[in-house]
């Protein structure tokens, strides 16, 4: 089991969750409720442990030089981050690549930077952007794309709830401006074989 280090401010966001609970007509001491706004204060700084963390950093720490000039992809990167105006989850997979120019970094560390900024209050639109902005400021590649593909539950609990819709964003930069770079990638991250 992974132990948990909570940051400052904990017992006063608890404080703030019971007011909510009773805003919202519950009874914060019934038996049930008693400790759910310390629980969900916790959840809430384990959701957005990526203000805490340096994404180039976690790069940085593992850069190594390579004359391998061809492209880089992880794909499937599980991710699960909070929607910034609902505070309701969206989840699904990132695909990254990135073509080094000199330097590759740890495969793990690109799923890192993943994790990083979607513990983060976002929208998907700016995760993917800062994904790829971070993979080109630190590594300086030939270039960097970034597919991102999501469920809302903001779209699937309230609002329009639509179950099945999925939400798919991309950024690029470098060498995948060329369409047939670009097309490479998407061919190779929805071709299910190893």
């Amino acid at each position: 089991m992974i132990q948990e280090e909570y940051r400052e401010g904990l017992e006063e966001l608890a404080a703030h969750y019971k007011d909510v609970l009773t805003l919202l007509g519950e009874d914060p001491s019934r038996e049930g409720l008693e400790k759910t706004p310390m629980r969900v204060a916790k959840a809430m700084q384990t959701l957005t442990r990526g203000y805490q963390m340096d994404a180039h950093k976690v790069l940085t720490d593992a850069l190594f030089r390579e004359d391998y000039s061809q492209m880089v992809i992880v794909k499937d990167i599980d991710f699960f981050s909070l929607c910034e105006h609902h505070m309701l989850p969206f989840y699904g997979k990132a695909h990254v690549a990135y073509i080094p120019n000199g330097y590759i970094t740890g495969l793990s560390k690109i799923a890192r930077v993943v994790d990083i900024y979607a513990h983060r209050l976002q929208v998907q639109e700016r995760m993917t952007q800062q994904i790829k902005d971070c993979i080109q400021e630190t590594l300086k590649p030939l270039g960097v794309m970034v597919v991102v593909e999501a469920k809302h539950m903001c779209m699937q609990m309230r609002g329009i709830e639509k179950q099945n819709s999925i939400t798919t964003t991309s950024d690029f930069s470098g060498a995948f401006n060329q369409a047939k770079t670009r097309q490479e990638f998407m061919n190779l991250i929805h071709n299910n074989q190893i």
